[in-house]
């Protein structure tokens, strides 16, 4: 028995192959599904299994274009009601690869129609070797129940009897392979390891230790982190099955004439994933900015508009090639263009730019310290902000800014904030589209702050798109240093 790993950062999905000597299983792939059929050639084996644990809401499955490619099979829940070919899972149901023997244990909490796949090799013995757990227990926590706003106390309940009446009878050496790992936002604590051990989870996770139902159910539905938009979308395109990749629209490459007149067209949002830097210096007025360097597929699900089409500004070629396979991770499909040259072509023919003031840290301090009039937008999350802010800023999630705009005055002067500058640029752009002219970005945000010695260190900004979960959290006023 082999057990292969791939980890795909930014939306931290951890994808398994189980090989034994001829055939093996792909467990719940992603929607790039090449990386699986060059390993099966490498290994001699053919893909006969597609195993989901459950139905992401994070990511697009790769379920149905690796199946059309190999012919295997996909099993999933039987709860899930898929509408694709499948073979339906239920609780005590056993798959056999060879001398290995997999136990489908039933384990709702994350999602309603869960599951947990129990490995036995039985060359070496009768028990357990390892669980796929998917989104049940991680390294350091367990699966949020919150998707389901209307279920999220029903659904804690059941994860707490899923994973102290199930899992956690497991044999302490049986090793836990999560689907997510550090960066995910599946959970709120999960640690940078991408495996474990059920003896150690039992000892060291902090959920885990909150023996009492009541107590646990309360901890996973307050204070959650939100949840991007696209992972109500995700559920439901991996139960009906996702268009399959090689029926996507190619992305063309457009010179900037060609380009322009798209962008003129209706439903249509142009993406600019330069840095943030860049995209201050110039750029395609009512652009979106999306720095390819920052969370680029988490925000991109959570704020693009999925009915328009998309056409991307990078900084070449390959980087666009790398961005349509981001976003079509996270369902976004409709990626029709990319500009050839990038913005050099686009200035070079005298096409209107808008520019971002980009200010420093000093420059900051000086006019929070100073008496012009001004609007400090904080567009962190709730628990970077309370972990650590500027006196008078006003926290306003960015992906909040695409409603709470009509909350603020058109023609007050915006500064904007974030961690690094990645964010606050989105929300930039989102105020520009919106008719927002006096907007300011903090190249370097809070953690440049710091840095100069105006603020402490902020303990979430070190992990700014995960979901770490930091207790005791209180609220600090910065103290300038004189």
């Amino acid at each position: 028995m082999l057990i292969k790993h791939y980890f795909i950062n930014k939306i931290a999905h951890s994808s398994y192959i189980l090989a034994g000597s001829d055939v093996c299983a792909v467990i719940d792939p992603q929607r790039d599904i090449d990386i699986y059929i060059d390993e099966a050639r490498e290994l001699g084996v053919v893909i006969t299994h597609i195993l989901q644990t459950h139905l992401h809401a994070d990511f697009v499955s790769g379920q149905l274009d690796l199946a059309e490619k190999t012919g295997a099979k996909i099993y999933v829940a039987k709860a899930a009601e898929c509408t694709f070919d499948h073979v339906p899972l239920s609780e005590g149901d056993t798959i056999e690869i060879e001398d290995i023997v997999i136990k489908v244990l039933e384990t709702p909490g994350h999602t309603p129609e869960h599951l947990c796949y129990v490995v036995t090799d039985t060359t070496r013995g009768k028990a357990p070797v390892c669980a796929f757990v998917g989104d049940t227990l991680f390294v350091g926590d367990v699966g949020r129940p919150d998707l389901f706003p209307d279920r999220a106390e029903e659904l804690a309940g059941k994860l707490y009897h899923s994973l102290f009446d199930k899992i956690l009878k497991l044999p302490d050496f049986c090793e836990v392979l999560p689907a997510h790992g550090a960066g995910s936002l599946c959970g709120r604590a999960m640690g940078a390891k991408w495996r474990s051990t059920i003896g150690y989870e039992k000892k060291y996770n902090t959920a885990l230790q909150i023996k009492v139902k009541e107590e646990f159910i309360k901890s996973l539905t307050e204070d959650m982190p939100p949840a991007p938009d696209h992972f109500n979308r995700g559920t439901d395109i991996n139960r009906k099955g996702a268009v399959l990749v090689s029926e996507l629209p190619r992305m063309k490459e457009l010179n900037a004439e060609a380009f322009k007149k798209m962008i003129e067209k209706e439903n249509v949002a142009v993406v600019d994933t330069r840095s943030y830097l860049a995209f201050g210096s110039q750029h395609i007025p009512g652009s979106w900015s999306l720095d390819y360097n920052g969370n680029l597929p988490t925000f991109a699900g959570w704020v693009l508009p999925i009915d328009k089409d998309l056409l991307v500004v990078s900084d070449n070629f390959r980087e666009a090639e790398k961005t349509n396979v981001w976003l079509k991770r996270v369902g976004m499909d409709r990626i029709v263009g990319y500009l050839d040259g990038g913005m050099a072509t686009w200035v070079t023919n005298g096409y209107k730019t808008n520019h971002v003031t980009q200010i420093s840290a000093e420059d900051l301090h000086d006019m929070v310290t100073g008496a012009e009039k001004f609007v400090l937008l904080d567009v962190r999350a709730p628990l970077e902000y309370e972990d650590a802010h500027i006196e008078g800023a006003i926290n306003i999630p960015v992906a909040d800014l695409r409603e709470r705009h009509t909350k603020l005055k058109n023609e007050d002067t915006f500064i904007l904030v974030c961690s690094s500058g990645n964010r606050s640029s989105l929300g930039v752009s989102i105020l520009s589209q919106h008719g927002f002219k006096n907007l300011y970005n903090v190249a370097g945000g809070m953690t440049g702050y710091s840095a100069a010695g105006y603020a402490k260190k902020c303990t979430v900004c070190q992990n700014p798109h995960g979901s770490r979960f930091y207790t005791n959290v209180k609220e600090v006023r910065i103290h300038f240093k004189k």
